[in-house]
């Protein structure tokens, strides 16, 4: 049996195209069943559902043969034990720092003034403030971001951005790009030698799938 592991949603949808590449077909809706298991075409094949952020940790310990994961989730996590062959090229973002409106980051920074910094993503905002030789005061949040410039609980936040509709909605502007996301295909290092014969071939299926 191979255990895809995949988050509803985004990465969930856009993966479709790439499985049906392989001639797998996930033959249940996540967001009509209830199930967390999910059987496909393949009777050798199954999708499980699992939060996005968990995904690299079921496959480093086998409880998915491989899965698709954000960049953003893969180095919060560290990526120990995956091999990470692809970049799938979908669920594309960026992640970012924002701000209100009215705070001026730019004398912030060039001052050196301490920032306190909400984020969930700890380790990527970390580097990218020490690599600007700035001192933060992170606070790590889990959701909501938008709230912790507008409460002030927070100068600014490192999040992900895509349509920056949402920054909009709650009067906060995007003043530094950190990187562009998108997600990638992980696969546990032990099932690809012992599954290899499996495995492979749907990888080249992915690969050959893949949108520029």
């Amino acid at each position: 049996m191979i255990t895809l592991a995949l988050s509803k949603g985004r990465i969930f949808e856009e993966t479709l195209p790439l499985l049906a590449a392989a001639g797998i077909t996930v033959t249940e809706d996540p967001e009509k069943s209830r199930k967390l298991i999910l059987p496909t075409n393949q009777p050798d094949v199954r999708v499980v559902l699992v939060r996005a952020t968990d995904v690299p940790t079921y496959v480093q310990y086998g409880g998915a043969d491989m899965g698709v994961a954000g960049k953003d989730v893969l180095l919060e996590h560290g990526g120990e034990g995956l091999y990470q062959p692809l970049d799938l090229n979908i669920a594309k973002c960026r992640m970012s720092v924002a701000v209100r409106a009215d705070f001026d980051y730019a004398t912030a920074v060039r001052q050196g003034s301490r920032l306190r910094v909400a984020t969930k993503y700890t380790h990527v905002a970390r580097q990218h403030f020490a690599d600007k030789g700035m001192h933060v005061d992170l606070i790590k949040l889990y959701g909501s971001m938008e709230l912790a410039p507008l409460t002030g609980l927070a100068d600014a936040i490192v999040d992900l951005v895509s349509t920056g509709k949402t920054l909009l909605a709650n009067h906060l502007v995007e003043v530094e790009q950190i990187m562009e996301i998108s997600s990638r295909l992980v696969v546990n290092q032990a099932a690809l030698k012992l599954k290899r014969t499996r495995l492979k071939p749907l990888i080249d299926a992915f690969a050959s799938a893949i949108q520029p």
